[in-house]
């Protein structure tokens, strides 16, 4: 029986006031103190590492202890094994250590997790060598994210690599996306054997935004793309606004459904005095009066 080793590779950074989110603060255009946009990502952090826990553990017991069959290379059917990890990167290098003891601080978690540094001169950089480190680690296929997703699912990671195992058996590999919502992407991750990297993505000097680069350079290597259902993120006041309706509805569906809700992200919105989003009404729509006379 062949293992295939399956990592979800996290970039976080530590809750620094006045280093995270500070587009939501008043050191830009947002309307936090930065202290409240630090305890804000503190949440979402923890939240996101329990989701992909508790998304890991259920992927281990819908596999069962034998494993699954799975096509192999030569055409023949193969036994494997899969086998997940959580790999949490941070940076600068004195920050590991800082990131442990904010995870150990807070109590049992629900599995092991590993911290690893990335460098390099730009993000490009920084996240080829945390997916480096992470081949080198054993990989098989890498699913990659950020921590600020409050309304990332379980299902969102079961079925990125249900996405990336359909690619394992591809000559040349592929990748998983899930955009974002503003041209970007907010999860990326492609398997050992597909040629590809971040180079020129983040950094792009055409211009164009992370969603469109990293499919031209798919199309430039003709890799094949499976497509991931959009997840937003939390960077700008419009964001924020977007993810305090859909967390707190994340955790009213929770009560139904099997999902891992963004509990503390949810306390996080009410004490900050966010519940209900209200919106002023405009004149912007299509007109109606043919419609409803």
């Amino acid at each position: 029986m062949r293992e295939r080793k399956n990592t979800v590779l996290l970039f976080s950074k530590l809750p620094e006031v006045g280093l995270v989110k500070t587009r939501l603060t008043t050191l830009k255009d947002g309307i936090f103190p930065p202290e409240t946009a630090s305890v804000l990502y503190h949440c979402m952090l923890f939240d996101v590492v329990e989701i992909i826990m508790e998304a890991l553990s259920d992927l281990e017991l819908e596999q069962g202890p034998i494993g699954e069959l799975s096509a192999g290379g030569d055409g023949d059917d193969e036994a494997v094994f899969d086998t997940y990890e959580l790999v949490i990167s941070t940076t600068p290098a004195p920050n590991a250590q800082a990131m442990r003891k904010l995870f150990e601080d807070a109590g049992a978690w629900p599995r092991e997790f590993e911290v690893i540094v990335d460098e390099g001169k730009s993000f490009d950089e920084h996240y080829n060598h945390a997916f480096d480190q992470c081949w080198e680690r054993g990989a098989d296929c890498i699913l990659s994210m950020g921590a600020d997703m409050p309304a990332l699912t379980k299902a969102d990671i079961r079925f990125g690599f249900e996405q990336l195992h359909r690619l394992c058996n591809v000559p040349g590999g592929g990748i998983v996306l899930a955009p974002d919502q503003e041209m970007g992407v907010s999860v990326i991750g492609w398997t050992r054997e597909t040629d590809f990297s971040h180079t020129g993505v983040f950094y792009n000097a055409d211009g164009l935004t992370v969603l469109p680069a990293y499919i031209k350079y798919a199309q430039e290597r003709d890799l094949p793309a499976l497509w991931l259902p959009p997840i937003p993120d939390v960077d700008t006041m419009q964001d924020f606004y977007h993810n305090v309706t859909l967390v707190h509805a994340l955790n009213y569906c929770a009560e139904f459904d099997d999902i891992c809700p963004p509990w503390r992200t949810a306390q996080a919105f009410d004490e900050m005095g966010y519940h209900d989003i209200i919106v002023a009404p405009n004149g912007l729509l299509d007109p109606r009066g043919h419609i409803d006379k």
